[in-house]
């Protein structure tokens, strides 16, 4: 696992899952679910849903109204990007998340290709990516690098 970069990522205020879904089954849903539970700021992008609630089906769901892009988020130089789509749109992503000001994303196995893996460790101060890295897998050793353990909540 590249530590420096994990910690990176995690150091960051806020975060973005891209590809975000309402879908329960979906690792777009599951890796959403995970930062909520984990009691981080995280931000729905899906230019196709208008909100998200987590978990879909209680009465105390929060519903996390989702955003277009990652050039839509308010403020993306403070915002790690995880990214959950697949190949051809996620170097779309990785393109429009740099000119954004976005210095750190995460790209779940699936998503990317060569080029898309090439670019995120190229031009980001943190591209975490390639066989097995997953946040659901490497996130809590990632919290625990960039001192926010100890923070898992209810929902």
């Amino acid at each position: 696992m590249p530590d420096a970069a994990v910690k990176r990522f995690f150091a960051s205020p806020n975060f973005a899952v891209a590809g975000a879904s309402q879908d329960t089954s979906k690792f777009g849903y599951i890796v959403l679910e995970w930062y909520h539970t984990h009691s981080l700021p995280v931000q729905p992008l899906n230019p196709k849903t208008p909100s998200i609630k987590i978990p879909p089906d209680s009465p105390t769901a929060a519903t996390l109204t989702t955003l277009p892009s990652p050039s839509s988020l308010p403020h993306p130089s403070e915002t790690s990007l995880s990214i959950i789509t697949p190949p051809p749109v996620t170097l779309k992503l990785l393109k429009e998340a740099k000119e954004a000001g976005i210095s750190a994303v995460w790209l779940q196995p699936g998503s990317f290709d060569a080029e898309g893996l090439e670019y995120a460790q190229k031009e980001f101060e943190a591209g975490v990516g390639g066989p097995g890295m997953c946040v659901l897998v490497h996130g809590e050793e990632g919290l625990r690098m960039a001192g926010k353990e100890g923070k898992k909540g209810v929902l």
